[in-house]
């Protein structure tokens, strides 16, 4: 599976290589700019929707993206062409970047949800249900406001207290940015899958041969089953690597009606 490099791989893999290197080393403040961030932060530009796919948590994060891409993409360049590659890689990436940001509206819509409810109705019940389902996003110490709070209702001082961290757990989430080309690479893998299907893969871990279709099935169902079980301590965005494979298969189909799309 190491094929020598074709031009417009190597591109994005300089291109995206270098951005790391220039936001780790020598202007840190780029990631601020360049992260994807929710469209109620002070923080978030239109332009993030593209930049953010350059910008990555740290080098492992950086390394397995590139990665995939220097396995799978040279192959699918040779077949596709290089204009097709960068519409795939381009259009996985900020589609994932787009719904993500659909469904990140979705789970703040729901935490303003219920904060309003709480602000019209004062209940410890609804602050132990907030604070049980983001127990991830406090500090232990919240458990003294829930202990007190429940054993003074009508306290207007804890009340305050309550819908004040209510509020700084919203903003917290509302400022989270994302980053990183998974969304961009998962694009990659499914068309690789759709279009090599039976090409044998052999994997480091376990050492094993698997095909490519079998491969990107599973990457598929693992993804699926990590949204629907919804860890809140895994910082994965497992919704973007589902768009990244929903925007390439039917990119990929598309493409597949007429052969001409291919060389």
């Amino acid at each position: 599976m190491f094929r020598p490099l074709t031009p417009t791989v190597k591109n994005i893999l300089l291109i995206t290589v270098g951005m790391h290197i220039i936001t780790v080393f020598f202007m840190p403040q780029l990631k601020g700019w360049f992260a994807l961030y929710h469209i109620e932060s002070r923080f978030f530009l239109p332009f993030q929707f593209v930049t953010y796919m350059f910008m990555h948590a740290d080098f492992w994060h950086l390394f397995s993206n590139m990665f995939g891409l220097f396995i799978f993409g040279p192959l699918l360049e040779q077949f596709m062409g290089p204009k097709k590659i960068i519409i795939l890689w381009m259009v996985c990436g900020i589609g994932s970047g787009v719904l993500y940001s659909g469904y990140n509206v979705y789970r703040i819509n729901q935490l303003n949800h219920q904060i309003e409810t709480f602000s019209e109705n004062p209940d410890p019940e609804v602050f132990n249900r907030f604070v049980s389902s983001n127990r991830h996003l406090f500090n232990p110490s919240i458990y003294d406001l829930v202990d007190s709070y429940s054993r003074n209702p009508d306290n207007p001082e804890l009340i305050d207290r309550a819908k004040s961290r209510m509020l700084a757990v919203r903003d917290r989430q509302v400022n989270i940015p994302m980053v990183g080309a998974s969304g961009a690479l998962f694009g990659v893998l499914i068309a690789f899958g759709m279009l090599f299907p039976n090409t044998q893969l052999f994997l480091l871990f376990p050492p094993m041969p698997v095909k490519a279709k079998y491969l990107v099935l599973f990457y598929g169902l693992y993804t699926v089953y990590h949204i629907f079980v919804s860890n809140p301590e895994d910082n994965v965005a497992h919704f973007a690597h589902l768009s990244g494979l929903v925007i390439g298969a039917i990119l990929v189909t598309n493409w597949k009606r007429d052969r001409r799309n291919f060389y």
